[in-house]
């Protein structure tokens, strides 16, 4: 599965796309000014218990907020 077949995914189940996920990590503390604080468990543990997202797409979040990948990547 690509990445974009992964926020696509998300975007389905969830509603939420990048930018909304990037503003609910900045309020819950996860992200400061952008920059990723928190570790990959506890951003996976937050997707799981809100939103039911499996283990693979919850990286993909933290891989978005880490900047690892961002809405144009394959």
């Amino acid at each position: 599965m690509s990445f974009q077949a992964y926020l696509n995914t998300i975007k389905q189940k969830t509603g939420k796309g990048p930018a909304d996920f990037r503003a609910m990590a900045e309020e819950k503390g996860f992200t400061k000014n952008g920059e990723l604080v928190a570790k990959a468990g506890d951003i996976t543990t937050w997707l799981k218990a809100d939103f039911e997202l499996g283990h693979g797409h919850a990286m993909a979040i933290f891989a978005l907020l880490k900047g690892i990948k961002n809405e144009d990547s394959l």
